[in-house]
């Protein structure tokens, strides 16, 4: 089931690595600062146009949004959310950790997830129904059931007092048995190999979450906002192996 949306994804991903790698490090990279202070470099846009253009001649009648440039086909049963490079403060500074997120959502329902890491080396994908995958190689989220023992990633204790979430991160990393970030999209692929047992941020746009859930989801795991059903945009984000899920949010909400 949507094996050839999902090759188009990976073949979207192709296309959006041979843009942002050679620009990576770049001396001359252009960067600007959008009106929320975050920035936006010339590889964002090269990227989303590239898809764009791709994706207007593929998939004429469906639907895309995009971080950068908004949405176009609004109404459309078929949707691709576009994040061309999630981490741009790391893109920016030289950090390998930013990803290209491409998402296809049916009806409301995601059901296509590719992150695409070129300088780590890294690419996850999944289709519903058919599995997630690292590098060709199937993947399953971690047994871990007790908080004590979790692998818990979340982005700096600051990020989470806008929301009134701040005490409650303070409590989960007092508890578990490892509180360690990793930045953007990189958490919640952690989770979905296995390799970490949850992840938190404070907010997540829908360009942002997209593109993770169906990988997460095929991989066992579960994605939600504070309701621990679904996810609502500009909302927090709890990812994890499905087990801890509802601990988490009950020990993050708890304390606040």
């Amino acid at each position: 089931m949507h094996a050839e949306d999902l090759a188009l994804a990976l073949a979207l991903a192709d296309t959006a690595d041979n843009i942002t790698m050679p620009r990576f490090r770049a001396h001359d990279l252009h960067v600007e600062t959008k009106p929320d202070l975050t920035p936006v470099s010339e590889a964002d846009r090269a990227v989303e146009d590239a898809m764009r253009a791709r994706l207007g001649v593929d998939r004429p009648d469906d639907g895309v949004l995009g971080e950068e440039m908004g949405e176009t086909g609004t109404g459309a049963s078929r949707r691709w959310i576009v994040d061309p490079i999630d981490g741009t403060k790391s893109y920016v500074r030289g950090v390998p950790a930013w990803a290209t997120l491409l998402a296809l959502e049916v009806d409301g329902e995601l059901v296509v997830g590719v992150v695409s890491a070129p300088a780590l080396g890294r690419r996850w994908w999944a289709a519903k129904g058919s599995g997630a995958f690292a590098d060709g190689d199937p993947i399953h989220v971690s047994d871990v059931s007790a908080i004590e023992d979790a692998h818990i990633c979340a982005p700096n204790e600051r990020e989470f007092e806008p929301v009134g979430l701040d005490a409650g991160w303070r409590a989960i990393a007092k508890k578990c048995w490892r509180p360690v970030g990793f930045a953007d999209f990189w958490g919640h692929m952690l989770v979905a190999e296995g390799a970490a047992d949850a992840m938190i941020e404070p907010t997540l746009s829908i360009w942002d979450i997209a593109a993770l859930r169906p990988i997460v989801e095929e991989a066992g795991g579960r994605v939600s906002d504070l309701t621990g059903n679904g996810w609502v945009n500009e909302a927090p984000c709890v990812t994890t192996n499905g087990q801890l899920h509802d601990a988490v949010i009950t020990e993050l909400t708890g304390a606040s």
